[in-house]
C-alpha cells in the first residue's frame, strides 16, 4: 500500500501516482486503484509538477490529458520505476529464486499456439512469479506499456533493439486438398503465379522467397486475401481459398491430420527467427532472466520445423 500523506512522499511514489492517473484516465480512478484519497493523489501530482518545473497534465472536470512535458515525463517515469523495480528484485533475491510479476507480449497466434502453455509451465515451476500476457499483432512500446518481455517472430529486427534469439521457425507452403482438386498441381515455384496466394501482411507480402537446389529464388505472388494474423491465413487455407505460407507449428499438425498438404518439399521457404526482446540487459530481474532461459529451452523442444 502506498503512503497516504504527502509528508512521507518520495519521488518514486509520486511517479507511480502520475503513471497510474494517466493509465486510469482520471484522478478518482487512480485513487481507487492505489488505495488513496483523491485529494492525496492531487497533491502528489502537484508535488511532482513542482519538482519537474512544468505542468504535466491538463485537468478539467470531464477529461484529463497530457501536456507535451507530461508526455515526455511519462516515458521517463516508467523507465525510472522499471529501474527501481530491477534494483529491488536484484537486492531482494540473494538466493536467486525468481519472484515478482512480469508483463509480456506476443503475437496473437504465437501466444495461443505455443506461448501460453510454456508460460503456464513456467509459473507452475516458479510459484513466486506472476505473468500478465498481452497478445497483439501490433508492435507495442516496452516502456510505455510497461512490458518486461516481447516475443516476436521476425527477420527484420531493428539495430537498436535489445534481443536474444530463442529459435528459428520453418515456414511451409501448403494448401487444402479441396483447393488442389480444383487447380493445377504445383510442381515448381514459378507456377505460384497462376495460383491464388493468401498473403500475410508481415511475411513476404507480395514476394515469397525460397531456396531450391542451393539457389535462392524470389517469387512474385498475388492473391485476393491478406491478413496480419497467421491464424486468419490458416483458416482461409483450410477453407480452400488458396495457397499459404504457414509457420511449422501451425502447419505440421494439420498436415499430420490430412487437412493440409505440404507443397514443394524440395524447396525451403525463408524461415523466421523467434526473439526475446527486452528493454535493457542491465539489472535484469531474476524472474525475467529465468523466463528467457526457460523459453529458449521450450522453443527448442517445440515443433518448429
Amino acid at each position: 500500500m502506498l503512503p497516504n500523506t504527502v509528508e512521507s512522499m518520495d519521488k518514486l511514489v509520486a511517479m507511480q501516482v502520475f503513471i497510474t492517473t494517466v493509465d486510469c484516465g482520471s484522478q478518482s480512478a487512480a485513487a481507487e486503484k492505489l488505495g488513496l484519497s483523491r485529494p492525496v493523489v492531487s497533491r502528489y501530482l502537484g508535488e511532482l509538477e513542482d519538482w519537474a518545473g512544468a505542468r504535466l497534465l491538463h485537468r478539467t472536470t470531464r477529461r484529463l490529458s497530457l501536456t507535451d512535458a507530461g508526455t515526455e515525463a511519462l516515458s521517463r517515469c516508467r523507465q525510472l520505476l522499471e529501474m527501481a523495480k530491477g534494483i529491488q528484485l536484484s537486492v531482494g533475491e540473494p538466493s536467486g529464486v525468481p519472484r515478482g510479476r512480469l508483463r509480456i507480449t506476443a503475437s496473437t497466434t504465437l501466444g495461443r499456439s505455443l506461448l501460453t502453455s510454456m508460460i503456464a509451465q513456467f509459473v507452475d515451476l516458479y510459484p513466486g512469479v506472476g505473468v500478465d500476457m498481452l497478445l497483439s499483432d501490433q508492435s507495442v512500446s516496452l516502456v510505455d506499456e510497461r512490458i518486461d518481455l516481447a516475443i516476436r517472430i521476425t527477420n527484420t529486427l531493428g539495430s537498436n533493439v535489445v534481443a536474444r534469439k530463442l529459435a528459428q521457425c520453418r515456414v511451409m507452403l501448403c494448401a487444402a486438398p479441396a483447393y488442389l482438386r480444383r487447380h493445377p498441381a504445383v510442381r515448381h515455384v514459378d507456377e505460384l503465379s497462376i495460383h491464388n496466394c493468401l498473403l500475410h501482411s508481415f511475411y513476404g507480402k507480395g514476394t515469397w522467397t525460397f531456396r531450391c537446389d542451393g539457389e535462392e529464388l524470389a517469387v512474385p505472388v498475388t492473391g485476393n486475401f491478406s491478413a496480419n494474423d497467421a491464424a486468419a491465413i490458416e483458416q482461409a487455407v483450410l477453407c480452400g481459398a488458396g495457397l499459404a505460407m504457414l509457420p511449422a507449428y501451425l502447419a505440421l499438425p494439420l498436415i499430420d491430420k490430412g487437412e493440409l498438404v505440404a507443397l514443394l518439399p524440395e524447396c525451403e521457404a525463408m524461415p523466421m527467427d523467434i526473439y526475446a526482446i527486452y528493454a535493457t540487459r542491465r539489472n535484469m530481474p531474476v524472474a525475467l532472466s529465468k523466463l528467457i532461459e526457460f523459453l529458449e529451452r521450450s522453443f527448442k523442444d517445440a515443433r518448429l520445423g
